[in-house]
């Protein structure tokens, strides 16, 4: 749930209140979202061309992350790295917009907070016309003098408005590189050129496949040499290293689910006699909560669905397994329900129950709703009295009105009034907000709703299972010196070793192992051919060895294998086909000699690189339309997939299939979007210290 969203809960008034301050404070400090922080603190995360993060400020924009992404299951792990590129690419941003003199003045902020694309839109729309009522906003902001929250204030100041304010700078930045774009005429001539020309050839084709890999050998020495003359596109940005583990199951074993089994058919005859089901699994305890209200079988999605709703009122199923746990359902009653309702209600709040800030004491409430209650059936307008005595602000303005909302949108006691009420009722209800005096307007669509109790126990890994792991994860890590007796003894066990490589300093995953920050320190708080000690993983043990090193900087010959080990056996496959397999002045006579026939390509295009029959060949097609070898033999190319033999035979032009202009606006928009990665480049010139690993 979004930090605004979680605030509207407690009462929209507070969001006016908040952002007022917070826009305020902002023009007050003649801000254009780039100065420093309040919090100071001198241990620094990393430095962007000089310019620190400090970690206070890190924390706090961090926990400003957690807050807004908590109703999206973000860890606190997942977040750091976020968080830490965000920070650099505003760094690396604003010192650009520095140099540009780009700042966003008081005036600019005030028309996007109350212009079309305002960042309260959500909160100011009316929902039965969905324009933005902007008077209401700005009315709302004159309220600024009632919030006192300092901590709501930083959240909605660190969460919305230093963000639209770096978003529009951001715009402004973008805007100045989109119209640098330009194109002049002799380029567009020359894609024009490009685009429409053809050229048709006879070739022989001798392909890489038609020599075994077994035959070519790559040597280290290879690798460091092709590394070397590519340096600049094979480099690591930052140092990565690689493990090997072997791994031992502290899963449950057979005997542990069946202690689970055991110990839930135990609980059964209770639990079937218990006439409060909230009290016995209360008592007993169970993995699943208990929601003590109904829901419609649509609404409702559990592993045997099908029969538990089946079961008659007392009824039960299972145990049966559910994810991790041995479960029972039991069928505590049904009912027909709608599955919508419509009300309108007035709230008179004793609390607020996120905050625990208590609004008025109970008695007082209390009198206060029933005084309303006997006002309404005296002939009192509703709409009155809501706005008058309502706390929700949440519906206030619309006469509390709730429209149409699903069955457990509302806290239990209101949502189990308005569905197990008919049309028209009205009642006092108390929530943990308050009281509330309620009218039901309408209800839809009545059908089955079932409340159901489930007693579920945790399929757990008993002490002597998991003792059983760590011992045999020890005696293996003891013995475990260096790489190589890490491999002979895995080999002995005939335990399988899995690697893991690309592991960087600041990651908190190892591969497909998740929550692994502690084993990402050790790997790189120890050397090359190091062992670790038993690390406990999810529901396993693993033992790891350091199997490489990468520095930042050209690959070394293990990193740089996989990636580059296919092209320099091409390489050396082309000399042998070119020294050995197709010889001879004529393509007919080169034909021969490699055993391969005369082959065509006609219509080829300049733009496209592709050989039909073949595949992509830029380096070949690039010759069919070289005019110094048209009717010519070629010399041998040796190409993507295999070595050639060429001779042009036509170069021409087709008729053209877009005009200047189009081809104009096509080069300029392929220019603009390259402005995009404007962040990435700038990001990649900066000189960037990363200190996380001393803190995280």
């Amino acid at each position: 749930m979004s930090v605004i969203q979680t605030i509207r809960d407690r009462g929209t008034w507070i969001i006016f209140v908040i952002i007022a301050v917070a826009l305020i404070a902002f023009i007050l400090q003649d801000g254009a979202g780039r100065g420093g922080s309040a919090f100071s603190n001198s241990s620094v995360i990393a430095k962007v061309n000089g310019t620190s993060i400090e970690r206070g400020d890190f924390e706090e924009r961090l926990k400003s992350q957690e807050a807004m992404y908590a109703g999206q299951g973000a860890t606190r792990d997942q977040l750091i790295g976020t968080v830490y590129n965000m920070e650099v690419d505003n760094i690396v941003l604003n010192q650009e917009f520095e140099k540009l003199g780009l700042t966003v003045s008081a005036k600019e902020l005030n028309d996007i907070l109350f212009g079309e694309n305002s960042p309260l839109r959500q909160e100011f729309t009316d929902p039965n016309t969905g324009q933005f009522k902007v008077d209401d906003a700005k009315r709302a902001f004159a309220q600024i003098k009632k919030s006192k929250n300092a901590e709501q204030i930083k959240m909605i100041n660190s969460g919305y408005i230093e963000p639209t304010i770096q978003n529009s700078l951001r715009n402004k930045y973008q805007n100045l590189l989109i119209q640098s774009v330009y194109v002049p005429k002799w380029m567009i001539e020359k894609q024009q050129s490009d685009n429409n020309a053809v050229a048709s050839a006879s070739y022989v084709y001798y392909p890489y496949v038609a020599i075994a890999d077994s035959t070519v050998k790559v040597s280290d020495a290879d690798i460091n040499s092709y590394v070397k003359k590519h340096s600049k596109e094979y480099k690591n940005d930052e140092e990565s290293r690689s493990i090997s583990y072997v791994s031992f199951s502290a899963a449950p074993t057979s005997a542990d689910t069946a202690a689970t089994l055991a110990q839930i058919n135990e609980l059964r005859a209770g639990f079937a006699a218990s006439t409060d089901a909230a009290a016995y699994l209360g008592k007993v305890g169970s993995e699943l909560a208990f929601y003590n209200s109904y829901f419609g079988g649509s609404k409702i999605q559990v592993t045997n669905k099908d029969s538990i709703l089946r079961l008659p009122v007392g009824g039960m199923y299972g145990p049966y397994v559910d994810g991790s746990n041995y479960v029972i359902a039991k069928m505590v009653g049904i009912k027909q329900w709608p599955d919508s309702v419509t009300v309108r209600h007035i709230l008179i709040a004793t609390s607020n129950p996120q905050s625990g800030q208590q609004i008025r004491d109970d008695s007082t409430s209390k009198k206060l709703v029933d005084s309303i209650q006997t006002a309404i059936k005296n002939g009192a307008d509703f709409n009155s009295m809501v706005a008058k005595y309502s706390d929700d602000g949440g519906s206030k303005e619309k006469g509390g009105v709730y429209d149409y909302f699903p069955q457990g949108q509302m806290v239990i006691p209101f949502n189990d009034f308005v569905f197990d009420n008919s049309v028209g009722t009205k009642g006092v209800v108390k929530t943990d907000y308050g009281y509330h005096y309620i009218e039901i307007l309408g209800q839809k669509n009545r059908a089955a709703a079932y409340k159901i109790a489930y007693l579920a126990k945790p399929i757990l890994s008993s002490n002597e299972t998991v003792n059983e792991a760590n011992t045999a994860a020890a005696n293996f890590a003891s013995s475990a010196k260096n790489v190589k007796s890490f491999n002979e003894n895995a080999s002995k066990l005939g335990l399988p070793i899995l690697p893991a490589s690309e592991i960087r300093q600041n990651d908190f995953t190892v591969g497909t192992m998740a929550n692994t920050r502690s084993l990402v320190r050790w790997i790189y708080e120890n050397k090359e051919g190091a062992v670790s000690d038993p690390t406990e993983v999810g529901d396993q043990i693993i033992v790891a060895t350091i199997t490489g090193i990468n520095k930042a900087g050209t690959l070394g010959v293990n990193e740089a294998r996989p990636l580059v080990e296919g092209l320099i056996r091409n390489d050396k496959k082309a000399k042998i086909i070119i020294d050995t397999k197709m010889k001879g002045n004529s393509l007919e006579e080169i034909a021969k000699s490699a055993g391969a026939s005369v082959l065509r390509a006609d219509s080829l295009s300049f733009g496209s690189g592709f050989i039909n029959g073949v595949g992509n060949e830029p380096k070949i097609v690039g010759a069919a339309f070289n005019k110094a070898i048209q009717n010519k033999v070629s010399s041998l190319i040796a190409g993507t997939s295999g070595v050639f033999a060429l001779k042009v035979e036509n170069i021409s032009a087709k008729a053209a299939d877009a005009l200047p202009e189009t081809v104009k606006q096509s080069l300029i928009q392929n220019r603009k979007m390259a402005t995009y990665r404007s962040v990435e480049a700038l990001r990649k010139a900066a000189t960037v210290k990363d200190y996380r690993f001393s803190f995280y």
